[in-house]
């Protein structure tokens, strides 16, 4: 199903079909009578005196032909109360047969801003599907019409939301691709294709990666079939040369564990290990179409973990673009081995404002925090505060997670300086983001965002009807809008 929506400055709409109107928690209908005539105010108010007004939206037929919708505003609302509300209408209209809808924007009596845009925000999030390998496609085609005053202002914000919705929908699509399909070679061309959009896009191949000496990336690739590649992204939309602010994405297209196998059971869902890398590129993504006035980089770790005569063993050690070597003891601790090399390569290259990672790094972030919160670590506490703030504003919510040097020996080597698991046991989720603390140079602020309980959702949430939801993108876009534009 698509949704097509349009905007007009005509206000009454009375004999629209299927007119959706405004009102207060308590459902007071008085300021909607110059919208509806006499018969429909009577019959709609009687109604409402024997409804439980617990709901937020009611739906009267007023005939065959016509449908009031009463969708009721709370006082207070967050802008991602306003946007599950719309998700919520999109539940509605989705198992609903119509095929057109007026929403009159001006029977909004309350003060908040930007309400319709973050509505139809909400209710475009929502009827996001992934069917691209359906042979049967659903055709139907929902037309939503915006009728008031004040549509001209409506539209300009309004492209401003679209950019970010494409953004979280690429985002999306990467990471519900199957692993036949987005395999490492395949995820650098798409890329390439974002310089259409503004990026500038450079590839860097097996080849350029075994001069750089990216050997720790290079390594967690040895045994596919595939190659590994590093790709950054920049967007250079601020008018002096200001420090970019840099994100780096996990992007393990497969990860079967190599040689240190997972279970069979689940292992589908091993696709999504590369949800990191698609939130950065998703969210570059939007900063381009979007005009964003700063300067960004993104930089992803394309690889793909499988087993065969060429892969990495479990003992191997690795010299990794730090100069510092690595114990490899568990093969499926790969994702640090590869944003170690992507994290040290960003702050040499770019030397960054900040530099935030986004990975499904850890099973571990899950025992702990479930589904509900992504864990944040961070050697800055400005920017740890800034990254909980727009978490809290957009509903991609964090918890910071401790780092202490007293993590630091669970992850010494005797063999190497170091090794990239924790044998001692506990603490997952923190000795890897240690791990990755260890290749920070230059003392930049950095933030890990460890998604791996967010990035995928089997039963769906207020925003996404399954599967890849596309977290980190509206997170970090909140991040720079409120702080660094």
């Amino acid at each position: 199903m698509s949704i097509k929506i349009n905007y007009s400055n005509k206000v009454t709409g009375k004999s629209s079909n299927n007119l959706v109107l405004f009102t207060d928690e308590k459902f007071n209908i008085t300021n909607l009578k110059k919208y509806i005539s006499n018969t429909e105010f009577s019959y709609v108010k009687d109604l409402l005196k024997t409804s439980d007004l617990k709901k937020s939206i009611f739906i009267f037929e007023i005939s065959s032909k016509k449908k009031i919708i009463l969708i009721s505003i709370k006082k207070d609302l967050k802008s991602f109360d306003v946007e599950n509300l719309g998700a919520e209408f999109y539940a509605y209209i989705n198992y609903g047969k119509d095929s057109e809808y007026f929403i009159n924007s001006d029977s909004i009596i309350n003060k908040y801003e930007n309400f319709i845009s973050h509505f139809l925000h909400g209710l475009k999030l929502k009827s996001y599907e992934f069917n691209k390998y359906k042979t049967k496609k659903e055709t139907r085609l929902i037309s939503i019409k915006v009728l008031g005053n004040k549509n001209k202002s409506l539209v300009q914000n309004q492209l401003k939301f679209k950019a970010l919705e494409e953004g979280i929908f690429y985002a999306r699509d990467l990471v519900s691709e199957p692993g036949n399909i987005l395999h490492p070679d395949e995820y650098a061309k798409r890329l390439s294709s974002l310089r259409k959009d503004g990026l500038k896009v450079n590839i860097y191949d097996e080849k350029k990666l075994k001069k750089l000496g990216m050997n720790a990336l290079l390594g967690v690739g040895m045994g596919s079939a595939r190659g590994s590649y590093l790709v950054t992204m920049e967007w250079n939309g601020a008018k002096n040369n200001s420090k970019p602010l840099a994100f780096v994405g996990k992007g393990v297209t497969f990860d079967t564990g190599g040689y240190s196998l997972k279970p069979a059971k689940f292992m589908e869902d091993m696709t999504y290990d590369m949800a990191g890398s698609a939130a950065v590129v998703g969210l570059m993504k939007n900063l381009a179409l979007r005009k964003a006035k700063i300067n960004a980089v993104g930089v992803v770790g394309l690889v793909e973990n499988m087993v065969s005569g060429d892969a990495q063993r479990p003992g191997d050690i690795v010299k990794s673009y730090s100069g510092k070597t690595i114990e490899v003891l568990n093969t499926d601790a790969e994702g640090r081995l590869v944003l170690a090399d992507a994290l040290t390569f960003t702050e040499r290259k770019f030397k960054p404002k900040f530099m935030i990672d986004l990975a499904t790094l850890t099973g571990a972030i899950i025992v702990s925090l479930g589904s509900e919160y992504a864990g944040l670590f961070s050697n800055d506490d400005k920017l740890s505060k800034q990254i909980l703030n727009a978490g809290e504003k957009v509903e991609e919510k964090l918890w910071r997670m401790p780092l202490h040097k007293n993590y630091d020996k669970l992850m010494n080597s005797k063999n190497a300086d170091m090794q990239n698991i924790n044998y001692v046991g506990g603490a997952g989720s923190t000795t890897a983001a240690q791990f990755l603390q260890r290749f920070i140079l230059n003392k930049t602020p950095w933030a890990h965002l460890d998604i791996a309980g967010m990035a995928f959702s089997k039963y769906g949430g207020a925003l996404n009807a399954g599967g890849a939801t596309g977290f980190g993108v509206r997170l970090l876009n909140q991040l720079i809008e409120e702080n660094y534009e």
